[in-house]
């Protein structure tokens, strides 16, 4: 990046794609146009690692030489391709220099720019993608601490997208609600407020995502700043409030665009889907019942979700807003991190699902896993 800039290219990182603008080519009709490169990265933390693939994309029409025919020996596809972050490819190209593909991205990217430009500097003489422009175009201001390279590797970038700039409530974050959060922050939403008035302690560690030292259980910090610690390594949107919900801290939600549930019944829950319900917010509340029968535990997970276009379902009994009593093995601290990383799956998925992340034939907003026959119900359909 450093040495392209400093020769006059004109690259940034937008994305998870080093793009290189106003590479100047020549079309079909013998005009000089700009056309954008974009390669995938592939990095080790904030370090370029060899290219992996010498296949670039393009955006523009297909070059030509000077006289206006299609450049030889580059051709790759023609997909088409939203890869998200505003860019767009109409041409992938191939042009490999070696068996061994591009050392580093300087070459790749100068290479591809040089064979596009070169016919233009034909018909346009003294044109060039070295731009000599300064550095007043910085890279795109990520929520994460290093790219996500996973979505851009196989395409996703354009359905990661769409998960910006959501706003994300997460109240619990003891069991269920830490595996929600170590999902929802490998996607690039803006914010996640973490809501959790406890201590993490040792019980919490076999139930939650993570293996926290001897000397942080010691500590017995508050769930929301352990969790928080850890994930805004990755993610820098992450704010954490130690609290309950009463009416005094309910404005704590004002401004989320989404929610997810996993805290105990009572009327804190009560009040809080009150609150969603007054906002127009979509949430998703998880639950699980356990049962130990004849010597094995069996169970039901829960995910309902409720919509402003549905809520009726909520309120006729599939959200229980009473408290646990000494019954509710769930209220003790049995070990079930699987089942909590099951049902926070479970719940992300079905948020990216309302999102247009994954395809919804069903549009259930009720779901339930019966573990001992491996069960999935959907009811609740709109």
């Amino acid at each position: 990046m450093a040495r392209l800039r400093a020769e006059g290219y004109f690259v940034r990182i937008q994305g998870n794609f080093l793009v290189m603008r106003e590479v100047p080519y020549v079309d079909s009709q013998r005009r000089v146009r700009t056309g954008t490169l974009v390669s995938n990265l592939d990095l080790a933390g904030d370090r370029t690692r060899k290219p992996e693939t010498h296949v670039i994309q393009w955006d523009g029409d297909f070059p030509c030489s000077a006289v206006g025919t299609p450049l030889p020996g580059i051709s790759h596809a023609a997909p088409n391709t939203d890869l998200g972050y505003g860019l767009t490819a109409k041409h992938s190209f191939s042009s490999k220099p070696n068996p061994d593909g591009y050392p580093d991205y300087y070459t790749k990217m100068a290479t591809y720019a040089t064979i596009l430009a070169g016919p233009a500097a034909v018909l346009q003489p003294g044109i060039s993608p070295r731009l000599i422009r300064g550095t007043d175009d910085e890279d795109e201001v990520s929520v994460f601490n290093y790219l996500d390279t996973a979505s851009s590797r196989v395409g996703l970038g354009a359905l990661a997208s769409k998960l910006e700039g959501e706003v994300v409530g997460i109240l619990g974050v003891g069991g269920t609600g830490g595996y929600i959060l170590d999902l929802v922050a490998k996607t690039p939403v803006k914010e996640i407020r973490l809501f959790d008035d406890d201590d993490f302690l040792s019980h919490n560690a076999f139930r939650a995502p993570g293996a926290p030292s001897l000397e942080e259980l010691r500590d017995a910090p508050k769930k929301v700043f352990y969790l928080k610690n850890i994930y805004e390594r990755m993610h820098r949107g992450i704010v954490a409030h130690p609290v309950k919900m009463t009416p005094e801290t309910l404005g704590l939600l004002d401004g989320i665009t989404f929610a997810f549930i996993s805290m105990d019944s009572g009327e804190e829950k009560r009040a809080v889907v009150a609150k969603l319900e007054a906002l127009g917010v979509a949430f998703i509340d998880v639950g699980m019942g356990l049962e130990l029968n004849n010597g094995s535990l069996g169970g039901i997970l829960r995910v309902t979700t409720s919509t402003p276009a549905q809520r009726e379902h909520v309120h006729e009994g599939r959200i229980s807003f009473a408290g646990g009593g000494g019954e509710d093995l769930y209220a003790s601290n049995i070990q079930v991190a699987d089942l909590n990383a099951l049902n926070a799956c479970l719940a992300v998925v079905k948020w990216k699902k309302l999102r247009g992340f994954y395809r919804d034939l069903e549009r259930e907003h009720h779901s339930t896993y019966t573990t001992d026959g491996g069960m999935l119900l959907n009811g609740d359909q709109s």
